[in-house]
């Protein structure tokens, strides 16, 4: 009995260790239901949220406001049935066209790390806020002490796709970090190698950290991360341990930044369903 006891205690302490950890990194994410549909105009069904714990929803629904779909002829198509909640948003895609829509969510802008005349830290815009890039100049103090400015991209994506894989919507923008698909994000399989390619504003992204995390994160004791760094012309190859979704998220920063910002930072994330052979 007491070493019943003794064991409930230690796995509550990992696993409340657990979760600390993953707090520490809020990762934001947008889920499709299915990946790879056939059928005369299907839908998908998205969840979407900012988490603690990969796919769980558990801290802050993802704002819809910037969410876009482009579909395989590019035009932008509308979400229906859209849903807000406290910990998660939802809507659905009916996929009217046949071949592969882009689901994305991008924004940028400056953000500005100081300490003030009593050494505080203070930041702008503030934590959960979007930067409006006119007001720097007045929202930061010219005499601010350890002054940090940072151009920072976001993108997040997810693709879908109806019939036949097509691949005008994995074009890149050449604005901020983004991934442009080797091998198509919906002909994953497990055992296969997929390659990729990140390019920061449509150079590549040399040196950028990627990580990928199998979705299921709340019923293991560990995040199984499988980790690569992109090449001198920004591509890194991943083979698929097993079937599922898994989350990806790259980073990248250098100085090669306009005034007033001294860095450039981007960070992306991308859902992927890897299906059995």
């Amino acid at each position: 009995m007491k070493r019943n006891v003794l064991g409930r205690a230690l796995l509550a302490a990992v696993i409340s260790a657990g979760v600390a950890m993953q707090a520490q990194a809020h990762r934001m994410w947008i889920l499709p239901s299915a990946t790879v549909l056939s059928g005369e105009s299907p839908y998908v069904t998205f969840d979407a949220a900012v988490s603690n714990t990969i796919f769980f929803p558990d801290h802050v629904a993802l704002p819809m406001e910037q969410v876009a779909v482009t579909a395989p002829s590019g035009e932008q198509v509308p979400l229906q049935n859209l849903a807000k909640g406290h910990y998660r948003s939802t809507f659905d895609l009916q996929l009217k066209e046949e071949g592969t829509y882009k689901v994305s969510r991008a924004s940028a802008g400056l953000r500005a790390f100081w300490k003030d005349a009593e050494g505080k830290r203070q930041m702008w815009p503030g934590r959960g806020k979007s930067a409006d890039d006119a007001e720097f100049a007045t929202a930061v103090p010219k005499d601010a002490k350890d002054l940090r400015v940072i151009y920072d991209y976001r993108r997040t994506e997810t693709f879908v796709t109806a019939g036949n894989p097509t691949s005008e919507v994995l074009a890149p923008t050449g604005v901020g970090l983004e991934l442009v698909p080797v091998t198509h994000p919906n002909d994953l399989y497990v055992g296969e190698i997929a390659e990729f390619k990140l390019l920061i504003d449509g150079e590549p992204a040399k040196n950028a950290e990627v990580v990928l995390i199998p979705g299921g994160t709340r019923y293991r004791d560990s995040q199984n991360e499988i980790t690569a760094k992109a090449g001198s012309d920004g591509l890194f190859s991943v083979t698929w341990p097993a079937a599922g979704r898994y989350f990806m998220e790259a980073e990248y920063e250098d100085d090669k930044a306009k005034a007033p910002a001294t860095k450039r930072h981007g960070v992306y994330s991308a859902t992927f369903e890897v299906l059995p052979l």
